[in-house]
């Protein structure tokens, strides 16, 4: 029921254009940069035009890697940073900025991930912008509490993507381990007993998109089959 906005870089036009096909003519394909607080505060004011206001705000641009700190090189650090930090930074500035000016409330919603509550080997510069992006979260719920907008991150652990794919072939390469066998490993962590799909990710961020989570602010809902109990 909501109009949506689709962002990307350029170089994903195709899929993005694919995805508004799908979406009935309720939807806006949107080149971004999250990078770029200029690209960003574009595109939203690109929705606002099409679309008459904004609602509710999804930052879930990500990129990760998987080495030891001490061979993660400064350009990785700082790309992991500008990707899953500073993008999320000027997503939710962004937002807010428009939100807070139409008076009406909303919903920012943020990106996590198991990491963002527990560090794991070979993750140091994704976990650590993870749990940055839950402190900032948390702050910025009760900057914007009073305009009723809610704030709050979703955690998935390890879910069938082509990053987890990446990741795979990372820790295969590095454990001297057939490519998939790392990520199937780690059903033995899952009490659920599957690996997760996007869709069991959706279904909480539309949660937390929707008006059942009005008094949810300031949250970090973990998505991932039980792996880690907060």
């Amino acid at each position: 029921g909501l109009a949506v906005s689709v962002l990307d870089l350029p170089g994903a036009r195709a899929g993005l254009d694919a995805l508004v096909a799908e979406l009935a003519g309720e939807g806006l394909a949107v080149e971004c940069d999250v990078t770029d607080a200029g690209s960003v505060e574009a595109a939203v004011a690109a929705h606002v035009a099409r679309f008459g206001g904004l609602d509710v705000m999804v930052a879930n641009a990500g990129v990760a890697v998987t080495a030891p700190l001490v061979e993660t090189t400064a350009a990785q650090w700082q790309t992991t940073l500008a990707v899953n930090l500073t993008g999320v930074f000027h997503c939710y500035a962004a937002a807010a900025r428009q939100l807070v000016a139409q008076g009406r409330g909303g919903r920012i919603i943020g990106a996590g991930s198991v990491a963002a509550h527990r560090g794991g080997k070979w993750q140091s510069a994704y976990s650590a912008t993870k749990f940055a992006v839950r402190g900032m979260s948390q702050s910025l719920a009760q900057e914007l509490a009073e305009h009723g907008i809610t704030v709050n991150v979703y955690s998935p652990g390890v879910v069938q993507t082509p990053m987890w794919d990446s990741i795979d072939v990372a820790l295969a390469g590095r454990n001297g381990t057939p490519v998939g066998s790392e990520m199937q490993a780690m059903l033995a962590g899952i009490p659920l007993g599957r690996l997760e799909v996007p869709a069991d990710v959706a279904g909480v961020v539309s949660f937390l998109a929707s008006p059942d989570s009005a008094y949810v602010t300031g949250q970090s809902i973990v998505v991932d089959g039980g792996m880690w109990f907060s």
